[in-house]
């Protein structure tokens, strides 16, 4: 059993790392900033692969009740938000700047849940918020690559991504499973993209894309929306299998590596005073963990 969790963790990880690190060459390298194609596209990938899993008898998933599906839409909405903020964000900043933003999701969280519903925190919870969000507040004022358009995009990433944990975590009764969600929020996800396009400008600029004929784009793009339908599916497989405290520590490993790696290939300038604000968020990060494990 214990080999088994290693290996789902370690599978994790590799997936994770993989999406983040090929996500960036297609939005940063490549210069592919159409986020309603290119989410569009991973979107689409994971629900025909999930639909496929569920048709062959992978996977179950079950949305038939009406009002669940109509109970989950707001979610899905802010999924949506999540994925194309993040994307906008992501080809702007480097991968350990948008990792050390997202985390501030878990003080929205946090702050919530202690203001709102009244619920305890530890010490070392309320310390791990504290720190993320002090790193978070320094870095616009540290990076030497400092992009507003790029800190706009994440800060509206962390606003939908801690409000869709907290509508998860929503007490009104809901039969879907994490699985359901995710089916419906990629449907969602394809139809809401697909009519943005147009609006956006992306639908017609994308003709300009001066690699859009490329086999290194079409193979990237490709593989992109594939490592995200099992990223989901491996997170899932974590989730399941691990305690929160330790499905946390696997995740925070992964946000390591996968900091590190992008720094080796990537263009990104890191000043002392930026890595001192990486490595405070890394510390709040770490206290998070610590205080999950002490829960669970």
């Amino acid at each position: 059993m214990g080999l088994r969790r290693t290996l789902v963790g370690l599978t994790f990880c590799t997936c994770y790392l993989a999406f983040y690190l090929l996500n960036k060459y297609v939005l940063s390298v490549l210069k592919f900033t159409y986020p309603t194609l290119f989410q569009g596209w991973q979107t689409f990938v994971g629900a025909l692969l999930l639909h496929v899993s569920w048709k062959l008898g992978w996977v179950e998933i079950n949305c038939s009740s009406r009002s669940d599906v109509s109970t989950w839409l707001l979610a899905s909405v802010v999924f949506v938000g999540i994925i194309y903020a993040g994307s906008r964000a992501l080809s702007r900043l480097a991968v350990p700047v948008f990792l050390i933003l997202h985390n501030v999701a878990e003080v929205i969280v946090c702050g919530y849940q202690k203001c709102f519903r009244k619920e305890k925190t530890s010490p070392a919870k309320t310390c791990s918020a504290l720190f993320l969000l002090a790193a978070a507040g320094c870095l616009p004022f540290n990076d030497s690559q400092f992009d507003p358009n790029g800190y706009f995009w994440a800060v509206i990433h962390t606003l939908c991504v801690g409000s869709y944990k907290l509508l998860r975590k929503s007490p009104k009764p809901s039969t879907l499973s994490d699985l359901d969600q995710q089916y419906l929020n990629y449907i969602f996800s394809v139809v809401l993209l697909t009519v943005a396009s147009h609006p956006t400008g992306d639908l017609f600029s994308v003709l300009d894309f001066p690699f859009l004929y490329f086999y290194r784009f079409h193979g990237s793009c490709c593989a992109s929306g594939i490592l995200g339908f099992f990223l989901m599916l491996t997170t899932m497989k974590l989730k399941s299998l691990l305690s929160p405290g330790q499905c946390a520590a696997w995740i925070f490993f992964a946000k390591v590596v996968t900091a590190g790696l992008s720094v080796l290939l990537f263009d990104a300038v890191l000043t002392s005073a930026t890595m001192g604000c990486l490595l405070l968020g890394g510390l709040g990060e770490a206290l998070l963990v610590f205080s999950e494990r002490k829960c669970s």
